[in-house]
């Protein structure tokens, strides 16, 4: 008799949290985050032509880059949430980035335009991937609040699941 052991994949500890965490993301709550993260990245990137400063090239392409960027990663959050939550670390790293950059990049482009513009878009855009990763681990902990040791009593799930990939 050939006994076939489970992949990690069929877990029960991974299918909950695949579970979960697409509970997590059609949460009107994560859809709003989503799409005003989007928005946000998507006018960071057309900023210079709409608030006029694209003459500063070094910010302008920063801004594009930054702001395409941004948008992207705020973007597959509801597409591939359970991959790409942890990734709005790297969304909140770019708001910072916003926030400092007409003071960083090169030429003298920390102007009153520049510095309003982006402080605010950067607040936003900090704010918005905050939001984001603490979705995650607010649903996590509400889902985690007062449950016993796991599955059938269990202190370790992972009994009897082959882990390699």
């Amino acid at each position: 008799m050939t006994h076939t052991r489970p992949t990690i994949e069929s877990h029960p500890d991974i299918m909950e949290m695949r579970a979960r965490h697409e509970r997590a993301a059609t949460t009107p709550r994560a859809q709003a985050i989503e799409a005003l993260g989007v928005i946000t990245g998507l006018y960071l990137a057309a900023s210079p032509w709409i608030v006029g400063f694209n003459g500063f090239t070094t910010l302008a392409v920063t801004n594009l880059i930054t702001g395409l960027a941004y948008a992207a990663l705020m973007g597959g959050f509801g597409h591939a949430y359970e991959r790409t939550h942890s990734m709005a670390w790297a969304a909140a790293a770019l708001g910072v980035w916003t926030i400092i950059a007409p003071w960083v990049v090169a030429g003298n482009v920390d102007t009153t335009r520049t510095i309003t513009n982006n402080v605010i878009v950067g607040v936003i855009a900090l704010v918005l991937a905050l939001a984001a990763a603490s979705s995650a681990s607010t649903r996590s902990d509400r889902g985690m609040r007062g449950a016993s040791s796991g599955y059938g009593g269990r202190t370790s799930s992972s009994e009897g699941y082959d882990t390699r990939t």
